[in-house]
């Protein structure tokens, strides 16, 4: 079993640029009371919080040296960056390809909610799933966030 994980760490291609998803990017659900909900779980279970809620950083299993994150963020309850969605959740996918994947998505008919918009840490659009599920997909600047 171990030889057979090794194998598959080591034979991962190295320059992959299907569009697909990669990860967990970030989780986001509402809250009464943001900032004490972040609070109690700073007091109680210890998270490292910030002002949007708590970074978690882990390696990249086929590349050891890369750092990747997921944001972990209470919502004022009702906030519009939710919406359309009626969910009390939002779940960011990271991505890679992401102009590739959003054709995908479109060919397939799923709902495309704007543009791929760029910041300086990575390329962010908006989807709903089939049950009505606001998701955020996210192509990160990996040597952005490590640097």
């Amino acid at each position: 079993m171990e030889e057979q994980k090794n194998q598959s760490a080591t034979s991962a291609p190295t320059n992959d640029t299907t569009p697909k998803v990669t990860g967990i990017g970030g989780i986001f659900f509402f809250s009464d009371n943001p900032k004490e909900t972040r609070e109690w779980y700073a007091k109680h279970l210890g998270l490292d919080i910030n002002d949007w809620g708590s970074t978690f950083e882990s390696r990249n299993v086929n590349r050891p040296d890369e750092i990747n994150s997921l944001q972990w963020s209470p919502f004022k309850k009702g906030d519009d960056y939710f919406a359309p969605s009626q969910k009390e959740f939002m779940i960011n996918y990271r991505v890679q390809n992401i102009e590739g994947l959003v054709t995908k998505l479109s060919e397939n008919g799923v709902t495309i909610l704007d543009s791929i918009t760029t910041y300086d840490y990575g390329k962010f659009v908006h989807i709903m799933d089939e049950e009505g599920n606001k998701i955020e997909l996210w192509e990160p600047v990996d040597a952005e966030l490590n640097g």
